[in-house]
C-alpha cells in the first residue's frame, strides 16, 4: 500500500490491523467491548536521526504500546505515528 505521507527523523507510519470481530469458540464481540489493537504494519518510515537510523521498514509487521503514538486518518483510513523506540518489537 502507498500512502502520501513521508514521516520525519525516526517516526514510523502504522495501519493497524483489524481487532477481532469474534472469540475462538464464536461468541460476537460488540465494538464497545473491543480491544484496541496493539499490531499493525509499518507503511512508512522516516529516515532515522544522524547518529541512530530506523531499523524497521516498510512491509514489517510491528507490535507497539496500548496508547503509544497518536491517531490520524489519511485518505479515510486510520493509521499510528509513532516513534520507532515506542515500538515493542517486529512480528516474524
Amino acid at each position: 500500500m502507498s500512502v502520501n505521507f513521508k514521516p520525519l527523523a525516526d517516526r514510523v507510519l502504522i495501519e493497524p490491523i483489524a481487532a477481532e470481530t469474534k472469540t475462538a469458540s464464536g461468541i460476537i464481540i460488540p465494538d464497545t467491548a473491543k480491544e484496541k489493537p496493539q499490531e499493525g504494519t509499518v507503511v512508512a518510515v522516516g529516515p532515522g536521526k544522524v547518529d541512530e537510523p530506523t531499523t524497521v521498514k516498510v512491509g514489517d509487521k510491528v507490535l507497539y504500546g496500548k496508547y503509544s503514538g497518536s491517531e490520524l486518518k489519511l485518505d479515510g483510513k486510520d493509521f499510528i505515528i509513532a516513534k520507532e523506540s515506542d515500538l515493542l518489537g517486529v512480528i516474524g
